[in-house]
């Protein structure tokens, strides 16, 4: 089985071919480098960008995969959650395709996709499993009882984990986006240099809560002098981060404990950042918990994923198959439980 996955949440554009559920015979990602300048995500621009970039990805990966589209059997494209124009590119151009191509197509929770990127870095990932959720747009955690079976344990109540890195960053001057800048200054800083509050590390449950340590960081900066905060930046950026991680890291081995799993998942773009990684691969050890994080690529916004999660559904699903898709800006907040 052949599937195109479109993906068009935010600020990246991708398109990718699967076959089978797990492998993927191409992949192609086109970042948009306007944002830069203005320290976040422009919507607007952002939709335009993706009419420029979709067309040439398209014909990116069937040269990459060397198939032609009348052998595909399926199209897939997130309908949301995510920027409601860009979602409408991405769903339009599937549509045409569909109808030009007689091919069905399959909406896709951009959440779930984030889940089957685990499939496609490790086929041998089986249910039931936790999953963290986290990116720049979502965080939440998420009892995978089965492909397609999903249980929603606790989500953040006011900023994601990945927004408050952006949020930190621009505060400090780093630039956007800010995951990446404060992984590598923190990894020259000292953890311990400030006490960043660990908001609902102390209570029961598995909801999130990031506004306040982005608060606690503009307070600290509050009247520092500009070469103070230059001669700290590596210091202050370690220490926001252990903050964050170390409250990603306890609710998910907690969730995980609870669930009576052995397996996490670390998945979406804030899955990248090294000191996640590693702090949930040391902190499960010792209590039986294998992590699986998939490679960068497959962590950030991409149409593997969403070809993935779009096979699934059209296989298992058939009523889920539809010309009928309609992009939503806000869809449920845990993917689409199993019919």
């Amino acid at each position: 089985m052949l599937t195109l996955g479109i993906d068009t949440s935010c600020d990246d554009t991708g398109v990718a071919i699967v076959e089978d559920f797990t492998r993927i015979r191409a992949n192609v990602i086109s970042s948009q480098g306007i944002h830069l300048e203005y320290g976040g995500v422009v919507p607007e621009l952002a939709s335009r960008a993706h009419l420029t970039l979709l067309l040439p990805a398209l014909d990116g990966v069937f040269e990459q995969s060397k198939l032609r589209p009348e052998q595909l059997d399926a199209i897939a494209v997130t309908r949301g959650p995510g920027l409601a124009g860009c979602l409408l590119i991405g769903v339009s151009v599937a549509r045409t395709l569909s109808l030009t191509w007689k091919r069905p197509v399959i909406g896709v929770n951009h959440l779930e996709g984030h889940i089957f990127a685990g499939r496609l870095a490790d086929p041998s990932l089986t249910p039931p499993f936790v999953a963290l959720i986290v990116s720049g747009g979502h965080t939440l955690l998420t009892l995978v009882r089965d492909w397609g079976d999903y249980v929603l344990l606790g989500q953040t109540r006011d900023d994601a984990a990945g927004e408050a890195f952006d949020k930190v960053s621009k505060l400090l001057g780093t630039g956007f986006p800010g995951g990446p800048v404060i992984d590598r200054l923190a990894e020259k800083g000292d953890s311990a240099f400030i006490g960043f509050p660990r908001p609902f590390l102390d209570r029961v449950g598995y909801e999130f809560s990031f506004s306040g340590i982005k608060t606690a960081v503009r307070t600290y900066l509050a009247g520092k002098p500009a070469e103070v905060v230059q001669r700290d930046l590596v210091h202050i950026a370690a220490s926001f981060q252990a903050a964050v991680v170390e409250v990603l890291t306890e609710k998910t081995v907690q969730a995980a404990r609870m669930a009576g799993v052995t397996h996490i998942l670390l998945t979406g773009g804030v899955a990248c950042n090294r000191a996640l990684r590693a702090k949930m691969t040391e902190r499960g050890k010792p209590l039986g918990l294998s992590v699986c994080y998939p490679p960068p690529v497959l962590s950030t916004d991409n149409g593997a994923m969403i070809a993935a999660a779009g096979a699934f559904r059209f296989a298992h699903c058939p009523g889920h198959s539809k010309l009928s898709v309609d992009p939503r800006a806000v869809l449920e907040t845990s993917p689409t439980t199993k019919p």
